[in-house]
Parts: C-alpha cells; structure tokens; sequence
C-alpha cells in the first residue's frame, strides 16, 4: 500500500493528482486533523507528530509513504529517514517528501532566477526550500513569505471568502514587488486557492501546482525503483483516516478531493518513545 500523510485536509489534492496519475495502487490517506496546523509548532513536536503518523501507516502495511505536508518534510523527514534508516532497508520500505521535487521542478522553469516561496511559519524557519534550491543552483535568488492564516481558512473551509482573498493579497504583496517569476506554493493546503495565486501574481509569475509535482514525481520512483513497486498492491482501494471528526472530514474532504470520500476511520496515534 501506498500511504499519504498530511496535517489536515491539504494532501487531498496531491491524493488526487497521484490517484489520476497512479490509478492501480492502493492507498491509505492520515489527516491530524485534530492538531492541525503543524506550522506554528516546533520542529521537535512536529518531529513527534510526523513520527506517530509513520507508525500508524506502517501498521497499516504501508510500504511507500509520502508525507505531503511540507512542514513535516521541512521539520521531520530526515529526522525520519535517519533514524529508521536500518528498518526500512531492512523491510523494504520508503518515506518521501514533497520538498525536493517542488524544487527541481523551479529551477528548471525560472527564467529570472528569482523564485519565491510562501509557506507556515515552520517551513519558512527550516529554510528548507532555500537548502534545496541553492543544491541544484547556488545563484538563485530565493524570497520568502509566510502565509500562516490560509491552513486555518483551508481546514474550515472558508478559502473562498472575501477575507481570505484579502489576507492573501496582503501576504504577496511583498513578494509581487520584488518581481519574482516563479513562486513556489510550500504548504499543500495553498493550492486550494490557486486560482487566487494566479490572478494576484499575474501573468509574469508562474505559480507551480505542488500536487501534481508530486503526482509526476512519484510516478518517476516507482518506474525506477522495480523492487519498490512490485510489492505494492494493485486492487485500487482508498482508505481514509483522520484523527479529528469524521464527519467534518467526509463533507469538506469531499470538496477537496473531487469525489464522496467512504472508509473513513477515526486514527488513534499513539505516543513514541524516543
């Protein structure tokens, strides 16, 4: 199985893009809905958190697991990846984030040289994008904005309010002025106002869509890890799991997934010892 973490509702939108994408697999979808957002905590709570939500999907025989929340990836995938580093060999399993190729994916479309970046509080403080894009090209010029109030809006499902739209405008101005040509959108729950991000940033910015990055992304993978994909299973079900109320889940998860979510479970995760 395939399993897809995110904090909240955000990474409904990269399920989607995999799931037009990669079709065949079978999916688990974890939502820590009852502690999102993960973009005012620290980097060691949300190490614990993204630990927690492993331990779930691996017990739900996930061999493949993408955390989709970029502040997790920022925060807590290395932390992972080392630490469990002799487990998934052993078993055959893999964690993937979302950073590296919403990155490349940038450097390869600026014509500037000039990317910007709008992510949570934590993601920006990590600097992880920065890392990434000074990897592939140390002359980028990198301009960074939080966004800390667009998750809220997202989970409650107010992005399409007036106020919201304000809010963003508000966020990008500076960004807008300092005439960047390629922006990346650090947090999935973003996309669900691309719409927003386009027509505020305007013709001469390219606005990048992270889900299906990630979807083409994956894709890739699996075509060149064979040992990887022949040991998912292939009988195209989806389940769904949120740590917050079930029923708020089904009826906003909806609207952002595109189709009636079913087969969805309340999570209990449980505490790690370090």
């Amino acid at each position: 199985m395939i399993g897809i973490f995110d904090s909240g509702f955000g990474g409904l939108k990269t399920m989607k893009a995999i799931l037009q994408s990669l079709p065949e697999y079978d999916y688990v979808y974890l939502g820590d809905n009852a502690r999102t957002p993960y973009g005012i905590r620290s980097q060691d709570i949300v190490k614990k958190y993204t630990e927690e939500a492993m331990h779930f999907l691996w017990d739900k025989q996930c061999r493949l697991i993408i955390i989709a929340c970029n502040t997790a990836s920022a925060e807590a995938l290395r932390y992972i990846q080392q630490k469990y580093h002799s487990k998934l060999l052993k078993e055959g399993k893999r964690v993937l984030g979302v950073t590296m190729p919403i990155a490349e994916e940038a450097v390869s479309v600026t014509r500037t040289g000039r990317i910007g970046v709008v992510a949570t509080t934590a993601t920006i403080e990590s600097q992880s994008f920065p890392k990434e894009l000074h990897k592939l090209n140390k002359k980028i010029v990198v301009l960074e904005q939080p966004c800390p109030l667009i998750v809220s809006f997202v989970e409650e499902g107010w992005h399409m309010r007036p106020e919201a739209r304000a809010i963003l405008k508000k966020y990008l101005r500076p960004l807008k002025s300092h005439q960047i040509d390629t922006l990346i959108l650090g947090c999935t729950h973003y996309s669900f106002m691309m719409k927003d991000f386009i027509r505020i940033m305007g013709k001469n910015c390219r606005v990048l869509d992270d889900s299906t990055i990630v979807a083409k992304s994956l894709k890739s993978y699996l075509n060149r890890h064979p040992e990887i994909e022949r040991d998912l299973s292939k009988k195209k079900t989806r389940t769904f799991y949120t740590t917050g109320d079930c029923q708020k889940f089904a009826s906003l998860g909806k609207n952002f997934l595109g189709f009636e979510i079913k087969n969805i479970e309340k999570a209990q995760l449980q505490e790690i010892n370090a």
